[in-house]
């Protein structure tokens, strides 16, 4: 009861989107997201992992998340220098163009298929479903991420990095995720970041003309 009581207060208090994003002008603006964003299969350096899948993600999440790192509450070099080098207009535009483009392909399960009784019982444990939907691919808020299909490697980083403090290129300072993913060891957050990879998703990697 505690943490719905927490979730309906954020999301009451969660402030609006100030401006509207248009899409075309985002497609311009985001010529230097696609270096990496833009090719399938890209890794980062370090740490390793994929480099995440963000068209068709929600443009209220991809404000947010740049947002954050402009602010330095979530610590990636590079991202926070691409979110200092914007306006909040671009930031706008740029999450209307990566939520609109690369529509298409077959429809998402509205239910997840049963993860493994080990893995269901830590999805249970933390309320996943809870805030990601119960397919991991429609969140209860267009500010929180859809996570069904997205890389693995990329969701157990990110998970790993709300339980790191104090560290220059990784953390992240969201604290209901926080909070969640402190009950598990890093082991178990595996187990849920590569059932979640596993599922049907909306989320895609679509090359710009120039990369193919």
């Amino acid at each position: 009861m505690r943490h719905v009581l927490l979730l309906a207060l954020l999301l009451a208090t969660a402030p609006a989107l100030a401006l509207d994003g248009n899409a075309e002008e985002g497609r311009i603006k985001s010529y230097t997201c696609t270096g990496c964003h833009g090719i399938d299969g890209y890794r980062n350096a370090y740490p390793e992992y994929h480099v995440p899948k963000i068209h068709r993600q929600n443009r209220e999440y991809i404000v947010a998340a740049l947002n954050a790192y402009r602010a330095g509450e979530r610590t990636h070099p590079t991202m926070r220098a691409q979110g200092e080098s914007l306006s909040d207009q671009d930031i706008a535009d740029i999450s209307a163009y990566y939520e609109q483009h690369g529509k298409g392909g077959a429809a998402v399960p509205e239910q997840a298929a049963p993860a493994p009784s080990d893995v269901a019982a830590l999805l249970t444990k933390g309320a996943c479903a809870s805030c990601h939907g119960a397919n991991y691919s429609k969140p209860i808020d267009p500010a929180y991420p859809k996570i069904a299909g997205q890389h693995a490697d990329y969701l157990f980083v990110a998970l790993k990095a709300y339980k790191t403090e104090g560290a220059a290129t990784l953390g992240r300072g969201n604290p209901i995720m926080a909070a969640q993913v402190k009950q598990f060891t890093l082991p178990q957050l595996r187990q849920i970041a590569e059932y979640l990879g596993s599922l049907p998703g909306e989320l895609r990697t679509v090359k710009e003309g120039y990369f193919r």
